[in-house]
């Protein structure tokens, strides 16, 4: 097969001829360029020029649809290119040169959209959106809707007035890209269909890094894996409808994995209603709020590996009220917490390690520094099936809570090391308010409590 490479070292060993005498003389230079060996079209040769300060929409469109008939890539040289209201056709494959070749939003609507596309392809192209107003009807300066396969690579996206990318029904992959000041998200992901996201960079958003939604609560698929997100605020308010770095929402059989996230306003990640979301080997570092939830109604969170350094809470897996339930919480340190939130908390407030509430193993963790309490089990009633062992905590005012409540249902306490506890190692509580004293060795009159085995140091 002749690739690209091939070719080149083809036509440079046929750069010099011999004359009848023997000698090497220097032949006339290939009539193919590398961009002819693509088999792309040059947008530049087409009539788009780089640089011109007057709109180029209609003969940029014209080109787009042009390659698309011919199932042929458009290749943009380097240079900006001042464009609006491009609708993307079916199988258009756009690439330039990473880092040069830049589409600049003109106003007046909309940058890129598409709609009902077997294949779209993006690589290695800038997209300024310029903090231009966008128009009511579209909601992201890249806004796809039912796309087959997406692929979004090693491209920049940059100063949206509202979401940077938008997908609806939309399968594929977003890789090797960066995000950058987005007023709203990053990536808005809609009822994906198996979408991998991973390898971007995401940074200064208003509202949002990566969310993953669902309008209805089922199978997702998607991952989420290798991205490195960093200063997400929470410009619209709320108390954790914004301001995460990664948000699943009804969105079943999610993969959270290997992910940087920083200095988000509220969690590093949050699941919400997501059945089944495996959040595995992230680092998440000054989270403001709870640096990973698994919450509300779902049954099955994997939270393990993590690192958590600096949060209002580390993790919480709750809402066994709202049928949240089974998950296994392994493996994670989580330390340096707070005791103050990004709002007023109206349950049990901010400054502890490790919640859980139902159907639950959580063991392996390592909680330092935890101002309120290292790990609570259960919160009221809600308590079911708990096993909390092999932990270790250190440095908090109560190493472990857990709810004696009339009506909570069973936990086994075995086997965790306390350090540095001072008011309790396994204390019993009534919601907020302490009802009982040391329980280290024994649950006395609790008999929904199994303890044993455990040590103060």
């Amino acid at each position: 097969m002749l690739t690209r490479r091939t070719a080149l070292k083809l036509l440079a060993g046929s750069a010099f001829g011999l004359t009848a005498a023997g000698h090497q003389v220097l032949a006339a230079p290939p009539a193919i360029t590398p961009v002819d060996l693509r088999g792309a079209i040059d947008a530049a040769e087409e009539g788009l020029i780089p640089g011109a300060s007057d709109n180029q929409s209609k003969r940029f469109q014209q080109i787009l649809d042009k390659a698309a008939r011919r199932a042929m890539p458009v290749y943009l040289p380097p240079g900006t290119y001042t464009v609006s209201n491009i609708e993307l056709p079916d199988g258009t494959r756009l690439v330039g040169a990473a880092g040069a070749s830049r589409l600049i939003y003109g106003g007046d609507g909309h940058l890129l959209r598409a709609e009902n596309a077997t294949r779209i392809e993006i690589s290695d192209i800038a997209i300024d959106g310029a903090n231009r107003w966008l128009a009511d009807y579209t909601e992201a300066l890249l806004s796809l809707r039912s796309i087959g396969d997406l692929f979004l690579d090693n491209c920049e996206i940059l100063g949206s007035r509202k979401n940077a990318v938008k997908l609806e029904r939309c399968g594929g992959r977003i890789e090797r890209c960066r995000i950058a000041g987005a007023a709203d998200t990053a990536i808005y992901a809609i009822e994906s269909t198996g979408l991998s996201i991973s390898g971007n960079r995401i940074e200064d958003c208003g509202n949002g890094g990566i969310l993953v939604h669902r309008w209805t609560k089922g199978p997702d698929n998607s991952m989420i894996t290798g991205n490195r997100i960093a200063r997400i605020g929470a410009s619209d308010g709320g108390t954790g409808e914004h301001g995460n770095g990664i948000n699943l929402f009804r969105a079943d059989n999610a993969m959270v994995i290997n992910n940087h996230v920083s200095d988000c306003a509220f969690s590093a990640i949050r699941a919400n209603s997501s059945s089944n979301a495996q959040i595995s080997g992230n680092q998440c570092l000054a989270s403001g709020e709870t640096a990973i939830y698994a919450e509300f109604s779902f049954e099955g969170a994997i939270v393990s590996g993590n690192v958590i350094d600096g949060a209002a809470n580390g993790i919480i897996v709750c809402n066994f009220n709202e049928g949240g339930r089974m998950a296994a919480v392994t493996g994670n340190i989580v330390r340096n917490l707070s005791l103050t939130g990004p709002y007023v908390h109206d349950g049990a407030g901010f400054g502890f390690g490790i919640a859980v509430e139902a159907d639950t193993v959580v063991s392996d963790n390592v909680i330092e520094n935890a101002p309120k309490w290292g790990m609570m089990l259960g919160w009221g009633p809600y308590l079911r099936n708990v096993i909390a062992s092999g932990n270790v905590i250190r440095t908090a005012p109560i190493g472990l809570y857990v709810t004696v409540v009339e009506e909570s249902g069973s936990a086994l306490i075995t086997g965790n090391l306390f350090d540095d506890t001072p008011n309790g190692a396994i204390i019993g509580y009534r919601w907020n308010d302490k009802a009982t004293g040391e329980l280290l060795d024994d649950a006395g009159d609790y008999a929904h409590l199994t303890i044993s085995g455990n040590r103060v140091v």
